[in-house]
């Protein structure tokens, strides 16, 4: 089911144009005028707001699922006369500019007895019972009341194989790599026992202000053996960050996936030399000793006449190419023309090929890497990439592998952080239970 298709309608009726609540209900939750003029018999507008829509307003907007490492990303939206929770997935690995796919978890609706019903949408046999609690502020659970509609005739079997389709566009024979099909089994074992009975934790979009490099937002990025997973990045200073919403075994979702440090660019070597990985190790690695030696006990370094972080004009202007800061003094070597020629040096390796052959600027960052079960976690160096304002690449240097994201292209309702001190509680809230 395509994300904006509607749901059936009811066969209830009222004018919402001509009715008393009409108002609040198209000032709140943007009624649009076809439902306006829609005849539903037997509820009145009054009814369909005070019972449904103000009822579960606490949970419109977008939400985190509590799936141990893997996570998710639901959108609750007001949808004609339904409330319905659509679930998004990444496209099919390695996939990652092909657009989100989604499927409805759950919806609200009035029936004839005027009373709000929860419908769990989860399996293949359709709508039928379910619950929804909303345990705190921020915070709301959901519970299938009738789980047997979830088994399929054919059993685990049937069951694995359609989630495979579903979840990989693709069987097991067609994944060759043994570790692959081991990760594949168990997170279809992990998550399939949830059977929809799931609790939720509220996420915002990242603000954003005039002088990020990129808006920021969620991006879609290839993370290896593990698939295409979620990321959220958003800019604090002269430092940028990716969250995960969904993850995985080893880092799992909530956690900081890749850190940038705006004030440090690099500059790539020569695509064509044979030693151009050993030269870009080089320049991260001296980049990652400046870092450390002026977060470290030397203190922060005098700041510079003008400390603010990297603009987007900065990006696209004549510093457009990669280039690299010579230590703490700001230096920097000449800039590189609009648009510089990238290819991933030899021995590093992409799930996607399909990445842009030109890159507008370079900067050291680190990424998280941990054994399975997020153990031994720490930091390891690499270079983030800013291709365009809707992809940009991270390279592992000690993985020798490159990920590549790209901004997810849907308008969600509802996800807009009333304030920056809000998202930044919302990232601590997030990773907290990984931590």
């Amino acid at each position: 089911m395509a994300c904006s298709s509607r749901l059936s309608p009811l066969p209830v009726a009222c004018l919402l144009k001509t009715t008393p609540g009409a108002q609040q209900v198209t000032k709140e939750y943007g009624v649009c005028e076809n439902l306006r003029k829609l005849e539903i018999t037997g509820v009145s507008c009054r009814d369909v707001y005070a019972k449904l829509l103000h009822r579960y307003r606490h949970i419109l907007g977008l939400w985190q699922p509590d799936i141990g490492p893997y996570g998710g990303l639901l959108n609750v939206v007001v949808d004609g006369l339904f409330i319905i929770g659509w679930m998004y997935l990444p496209p099919h690995d390695p996939h990652v500019d092909d657009p989100m796919r989604c499927k409805p978890l759950f919806r609200i609706h009035l029936t004839e007895r005027q009373s709000a019903t929860v419908e769990c949408m989860y399996g293949h046999r359709g709508p039928h019972h379910g619950h929804v609690q909303i345990v705190k502020k921020d915070e709301f659970s959901t519970k299938c009341n009738q789980t047997d509609h979830h088994r399929m005739s054919g059993g685990r079997q049937e069951e694995f194989r359609t989630w495979l389709r579903e979840e990989w566009g693709r069987t097991l024979e067609d994944i060759f790599h043994e570790h692959m099909q081991e990760l594949i089994l168990m997170k279809f074992i992990y998550t399939s026992q949830y059977d929809n009975c799931l609790t939720y934790r509220r996420i915002y979009l990242p603000p954003s202000h005039p002088d990020d490099l990129v808006p920021p937002g969620l991006f879609k990025g290839t993370y290896g053996s593990h698939g295409l997973e979620l990321i959220m990045l958003s800019f604090h200073g002269t430092r940028a960050q990716g969250t995960k919403i969904t993850g995985d075994p080893n880092i799992p979702a909530g956690q900081q996936t890749v850190e940038v440090d705006l004030q440090r660019r690099i500059q790539l070597p020569e695509a064509e030399s044979p030693h151009s990985f050993s030269a870009l190790s080089r320049a991260v690695l001296e980049a990652g000793k400046q870092a450390r030696q002026q977060d470290g006990a030397q203190g922060p370094a005098p700041p510079s006449p003008d400390p603010a972080p990297p603009t987007k004009e900065a990006a696209r202007g004549p510093a457009e190419g990669c280039q690299e800061t010579q230590g703490s003094t700001g230096a920097a070597q000449p800039p590189t023309k609009p648009g510089q020629p990238f290819v991933l040096p030899m021995g590093v390796s992409s799930r996607s090929q399909d990445y842009p052959r030109t890159c507008r600027v370079c900067f050291y960052g680190t990424g998280l890497i941990a054994g399975h079960g997020f153990t031994s976690p720490e930091r390891t160096p690499g270079v983030f990439v800013l291709f365009d304002e809707d992809r940009f690449g991270f390279l592992w240097l000690g993985l020798k592998s490159f990920s590549l994201y790209s901004r997810v292209r849907v308008a969600f309702q509802s996800a807009q952080a009333p304030s920056a001190r809000a998202f930044d509680d919302m990232l601590k809230n997030i990773q907290a239970p990984t931590s």
